[in-house]
């Protein structure tokens, strides 16, 4: 048989290895299972009952929404199943200046003007004197969610509600639980038992097997390491190499404690600035997430452990536990025959709730990627290079929340402010100095709404704005403005309440009397 058009056949890869479990684990297992379990591959997922996971990342970023579809997972099911709610965006509480509070919605800010951004005629407007509210006002997001209010988009239908765009909080144990089960009934193999030492090959490097303490060794010929922040194959095996970058982002400790829940579950997540750090609230069905993220090198831990449960809404429920990270990412997330993902390929704080996004983006660069025996070093070099801009761009967008503050009454913050940038993030904050532009790049994450919202949020505002904003007539675009206003907080007052929609769309969870007991 010779080769048509000048395809031939290649060395498929056949034993795929996952190190670890937990989130990154099991997500990168279901989705394999879903697109890549052919009947020819086999798919080992090696994980021990003796090792925790941090399971904390219950926040997430619209994205999800799309992986959980990916995988057949029907919205209600997986709320119910993961005591999860909805999120519209992230509030911001003494991040500007103490007493500030703004939103970070997830969305866009109102409509366009003949393709001039509505930004930026905000920003006219504003330097005209005009009483027209803050830009927060002018999306649905924030409108349904100062309100506790939330609706599904219709798609097709022609109702502002179509501009609400969304994500979730859930149990991330509960999520992994999930996924764990969808993965294992697509033909996943589990085996329990720690990992005691690791075989490479003599001529390529690459791992050969890991082996496990009884003996038993797992060949494989791609392995996903999701063994958390040691890296087991990427870095102890590997060597890798580590990027740290705590100049910038220095918090290195969280404490998290889950609570009872203060009443019915805010559809948005949290953030409150303390002296060292912050404190996030993420509300579940059935207790609230807390956890305060600081900086070791500026407060103690048993203050900040103090702070924490002296700002919690509701009675703990167990007792806090410290989690300590270096902020940083891999130098390579891709080396030789192993693919990290989750905290095994670097840490972002969990500010803006990127770190599950961060772990899907991995898998599905790992698809589009996806090798042959022998690895290609280009197709290598591909991941890593989009990884690598992906880590970025989260790194610098988390950077600007410390650096465009006004805060100076602690050490922290007047360092934070105060602290060079890099060059990528400075770029973008001196366009926006001048005249409010922001640009995206590649294939950034974060649209320019959310660095508006931050810029504008914490009290950054630019010298001017775009001269194009001056070629429409001020009074139509400012009466323009005044009832789109209007109707986003009119649409937002006839929206269900958060939990009366979670409860009749199905997706609410109600426990046993053995759960309550529990």
């Amino acid at each position: 048989m010779g080769q048509a058009n000048g395809i031939g056949t290649v060395n498929r890869i056949e034993r795929v290895v996952i190190v670890g479990g937990g989130t990154a684990g099991w997500m990168a297992a279901a989705a394999l299972a879903r697109f890549f379990n052919d009947g020819r591959r086999t798919i080992d997922l090696v994980e021990s009952d003796a090792i925790g996971t941090v399971g904390v990342g219950e926040a997430t970023i619209p994205p999800i929404v799309n992986f959980n579809a990916m995988l057949d997972i029907r919205e209600d099911e997986f709320l119910q199943a993961t005591r999860g709610t909805f999120k519209l965006g992230i509030e911001f509480v003494n991040w500007g200046r103490q007493g500030d509070r703004y939103f970070h919605p997830f969305g866009s800010y109102g409509q366009s003007f003949h393709g001039i951004a509505f930004h930026q005629l905000f920003l006219r407007e504003v330097a005209r004197g005009g009483q027209l509210g803050t830009i927060g006002e002018y999306s649905m997001s924030t409108a349904a969610a100062m309100t506790g209010k939330f609706a599904r988009p219709a798609v097709g239908a022609k109702s502002l509600v179509n501009q609400i765009i969304y994500a979730y909080h859930f149990d991330a144990s509960l999520y992994a639980a999930l996924l764990r089960k969808m993965a294992e009934g697509r033909g996943v193999r589990r085996t329990e038992g720690r990992i005691a030492s690791v075989e490479r090959d003599g001529e390529t490097g690459d791992i050969r097997a890991v082996v496990l303490e009884n003996g038993d060794q797992i060949e494989g010929d791609l392995f996903i390491d999701c063994s958390g922040f040691r890296g087991l194959l990427i870095e102890e095996a590997l060597e890798t190499g580590y990027e740290d970058w705590s100049h910038w982002l220095p918090m290195d400790r969280a404490i998290a404690v889950p609570s009872e829940s203060s009443g019915p579950p805010s559809p948005f997540t949290r953030s409150t600035a303390h002296g060292a750090g912050w404190q996030w609230r993420i509300p579940l069905q059935h207790r609230t997430g807390n956890g305060h993220v600081f900086s070791s090198g500026y407060m103690d831990e048993g203050e900040a452990q103090d702070i924490l449960l002296a700002n919690l809404e509701g009675s703990p429920i167990s007792e806090p536990r410290t989690l300590r990270f270096l902020t940083g990412m891999r130098k390579k997330a891709w080396s030789h025959n192993v693919v990290s993902l989750g905290l095994s390929a670097g840490f972002i704080e969990p500010l803006e709730s990127t770190s599950i996004h961060l772990i899907q983006n991995g898998i599905a660069r790992l698809f589009a990627l996806f090798p042959d025996n022998p690895i290609s070093p280009i197709e290598r070099d591909e991941y890593n290079r989009g990884m690598r801009e992906l880590f970025e761009d989260v790194r610098d967008f988390v950077i600007l929340h410390y650096k465009a503050t006004q805060r100076n009454d602690t050490e922290f913050w007047r360092y934070v402010r105060d602290m060079d940038v890099p060059e990528s993030l400075s770029r973008k904050m001196e366009l926006w100095r001048l005249h409010g532009r922001v640009f995206r790049e590649n294939a950034e994450l974060f649209a320019a709404d959310s660095w508006i919202s931050v810029m504008l949020g914490q009290n950054t505002w630019p010298e001017s704005y775009d001269a194009i904003a001056d070629s429409l007539d001020p009074d139509r675009v400012a009466s323009a403005m005044k009832q789109m206003r209007a109707a986003y907080r009119e649409t937002a007052e006839k929206l269900p309440l958060h939990e009366d929609f979670i409860r009749q769309s199905g997706g609410w969870h109600d426990m046993s009397a053995r759960e309550h007991a529990a």
